[in-house]
């Protein structure tokens, strides 16, 4: 294992190489998000603006399950990698969606993306998973797990996190990383609680499931950065995490991790400083893990603005040069653009005073970098005069009255003495899926979300120590009374403004969760609730014991003593050719440190959030709620925005895009000046890259279509592949009658 070195440094080797003009990279879908550089570009002539409106279904290919995956497919040499058929990893015919094998139930996979490698000959390929904390490979020829890899066919991701895996619950990623080369590049979601898991960067080969190296997103000592923080900050701050999407330069062997921020998130009393590489756009040496630059968007952050979206690589002309650029967008709706190489802005980021906080040890930082030239996609202040005018009146009254006594704007500090409101709010802004590019001409497309909210604080109550029992290694835990009645106070808290008091879900706002075991395992649970699916946000904030024991209030039908939560295993129909992955024996999640180390002795974290993460009113604002923005980053200008699906609840509205689910939303673009996009409406859209004008959309018959969707070519033809397994829009319809699966489009065969 490499400790890093931490010298800001690139190699000429880095500068003369340049980006490729070569578009043979974006000629596969084998990669999440499309290819290394997560960019969603491919280079296909078929679809064009004269022929999208013909697109037609080929084929629909059938979950055949209650889950709803949010999995953007990966495409190799004719074959579709999905999840499908309770989390079981399928290899399909990508012309024709026959199954060529199943590797069932791997239970606790992560819903997102696979990752592919194959050998340099192209006979060996794999496929790597993070399956609840572990990494493992199958093989994608066999769709069997491959025992050569890591210990006995599997990483342990608790592992090698410099602290007692029994003091934190998860470390598995959220996202699938990246491979390049022979590695894996991965971050990792460790919750965003106080005394949460370290965000460490790391790389494994992927041949043998080594780790190859290492970088400390809270830096050791002697690292840099290790002065921006408290000096045993490493010892109990977690998070600084990358759980989003990782750009990669292949050409130049450069990683961009977009980095989360420290825990707790909305009080940094114990991590006084600047708190480096929490909110960083970080470049790394993807060999070695040695950092190359790194810009933060947001110092000693306390308002849970993470990085999530992918960084887009693009080559502009600037000032007369071109330039090889990355963009990241970020969740308080700045698009900031450097040298992809030197990481120099673009154009100036200013620092600007910002308010100071009056909470006791609260050293709220005085400036934040505002960029100067490229404009800001979301609003980003909250008036009276910006309340939805489509509330009800008595809704009107009473929020009006809210915004007008509460604080407001960007980086005003939260407080237990009044209440803030600001746009956008954590879950607003660009989040996961919502970038993609144009590389060679430097557009950039940012799906926004104008998400607002109130937050404040209020003085929090120590945790006691959390002991096993929690989520395990797939065995039912016992669950006390006592720990029923706190997952029924947590489920009235969190879950059943949607879902209702009964469990069997409100029209238009949540599913039906009775009988939940029979769909939805522990570890599946797990991970809903740490990212959201669908329309459905995540709560990262809660601990592994809130949701063990919020699963157990909502699945009395699986508290029957020892075995899987919601009964064993069956196999799916099909050639199923392996189940469960590889078997791992790993103890219980672990507890939780209950206190600091006994050496710290400064200030500590005592004033918790109140608004459940700033998840509570997705419609606040006037809207558009969501937009997609196309920057013209030549010249550092929007080229036009327009809103996102609409709102068909509202009566006779047109355009009004639709609140909350920027998560669940994504991009293809083309070389033919095509842009698709899904869209929480049930709709796919087509637009022109020129304009923004709609050249087609189709209707999926189903709400929030989940994961990111993919574009591929097989012998010349191009597809389209959607997953649509959300509700049914039209309630009165037949639920097998509307297609429910992968909906691949092409355009009808010649002499149809």
């Amino acid at each position: 294992m490499f400790r890093i070195t931490v010298f800001s440094t690139f190699l000429f080797a880095m500068i003369c190489c340049g980006c490729s003009n070569d578009n043979t990279r974006y000629k596969e879908w084998n990669d999440y998000g499309g290819g290394p550089d997560h960019s969603k570009y491919v280079d296909y002539q078929e679809f064009t603006k004269d022929n999208v409106d013909q697109l037609e279904v080929a084929f629909v290919y059938p979950t055949d399950d209650n889950v709803n995956y949010r999995f953007n497919p990966v495409i190799v040499d004719g074959v579709m990698y999905v999840l499908a058929k309770n989390n079981s990893l399928v290899a399909i015919d990508a012309v024709t969606g026959k199954e060529l094998w199943i590797h069932a139930n791997l239970r606790g996979i992560i819903q997102r993306g696979v990752n592919f490698w194959q050998s340099k000959d192209k006979k060996e390929k794999r496929l790597l998973i993070c399956l609840n904390n572990t990494l493992q490979a199958i093989d994608a020829n066999t769709g069997k797990s491959i025992t050569t890899f890591g210990n006995g066919g599997y990483v342990d991701l608790k592992q090698g996190l410099d602290r007692d895996p029994a003091t934190f619950g998860r470390a598995t990623s959220t996202t699938p990383g990246k491979v390049f080369e022979d590695l894996i590049l991965l971050g990792s979601a460790p919750g965003e609680n106080l005394f949460s898991g370290p965000g460490h960067l790391r790389a494994y080969n992927v041949i043998t499931g080594e780790l190859v190296w290492v970088f400390h997103t809270i830096p050791h000592p002697g690292e840099y950065g290790y002065d921006t923080w408290p000096e045993e900050a490493y010892k109990y701050v977690g998070g600084t995490n990358t759980w989003g999407e990782i750009s990669v330069d292949a050409d130049r062997g450069i990683a961009y991790f977009p980095i989360g921020s420290p825990t707790y998130d909305y009080d940094g009393a114990d991590r006084p400083g600047s708190n480096l590489f929490g909110n960083c756009i970080l470049a790394l040496d993807a060999r070695t893990g040695k950092r190359l630059w790194h810009f933060q968007t947001v110092h000693h952050d306390i308002w849970d603005y993470d990085l999530t979206a992918a960084p887009q690589l693009i080559t502009v002309n600037h000032d007369g040069k071109k330039i090889d650029a990355v963009a990241i967008a970020s969740k308080h709706g700045f698009l900031f653009v450097f040298d992809r190489v030197s990481g120099e802005p673009l154009w100036p980021i200013e620092e600007r005073p910002v308010p100071a906080s009056d909470m006791p040890d609260e050293q709220a930082w005085p400036t934040q970098p505002f960029p100067t030239v490229v404009p800001p996609f979301n609003r980003q202040i909250v008036t009276v005069d910006d309340i939805n005018p489509y509330f009800s009146q008595e809704d009107k009254t009473k929020w009006t009255a809210r915004v007008a006594a509460a604080k407001n704007g960007l980086f005003q500090p939260l407080s237990a003495s009044y209440e803030i409101v600001t746009n956008p709010g954590a879950v607003g802004g660009a989040n996961f899926g919502n970038t993609a590019a144009d590389p060679q001409k430097g557009i950039v497309y940012v799906q926004t979300q104008e998400l607002a909210d109130f937050y404040s604080l209020k003085k929090r109550e120590p945790a006691p120590p959390r002991s096993a029992g929690g989520f395990g290694g797939g065995r039912n835990p016992v669950v006390s009374p006592e720990r029923l009645a706190q997952g029924k106070v947590l489920y009235a808290q969190h879950c059943q403004t949607c879902h209702g008091e009964n469990r069997a879900g409100i029209n238009g706002l949540g599913t039906t969760l009775v009988n939940l075991s029979t769909r939805v395992n522990t570890e599946a649970f797990k991970g809903i609730m740490a990212v959201g699916k669908g329309r459905m946000p995540g709560f990262p904030h809660l601990t592994e014991t809130e949701i063990a024991d919020i699963y157990a209030y909502l699945t009395p039908e699986a508290q029957r003593g020892p075995g899987n939560q919601g009964g064993e295993a069956d196999l799916p129909e099909g050639p199923v050719v392996a189940s469960g992955g590889v078997p791992v024996d790993l103890p219980s999640l672990g507890g939780r440190m209950s206190d600091y180390p006994s050496e710290y002795t400064g200030p500590r974290v005592e004033y918790v959030e109140t608004n459940n993460w700033g998840l509570g009113v997705p419609n606040l604002l006037t809207p558009p709620w969501s937009l997609i923005v196309a920057y013209d980053l030549n010249e550092g200008k929007i080229k036009w925005k327009i809103p996102l699906g609409n709102d068909d609840s509202i009566p006779g509205s047109s355009d009004l895009s639709m609140p909350n689910g920027s998560q669940g939303k994504g991009m293809v673009v083309t070389s033919t000046g095509l842009l698709f996009s899904t869209c929480l409406d049930g709709r796919v859209y087509a637009y022109d890259t020129d304009d923004g004008r709609i050249l087609w959309s189709t209707d999926l018959g189903r709400n929030n279509p989940g994961g990111l969707p993919a574009m591929y070519e097989v012998d010349g033809k191009q597809y389209l592949v959607v997953c649509s397994v959300g509700s049914l829009k039209d309630k009165s319809k037949d639920e097998a009658g509307v297609p429910k699966g992968y909906i691949v489009y092409a355009l009808p065969k010649k002499g149809n």
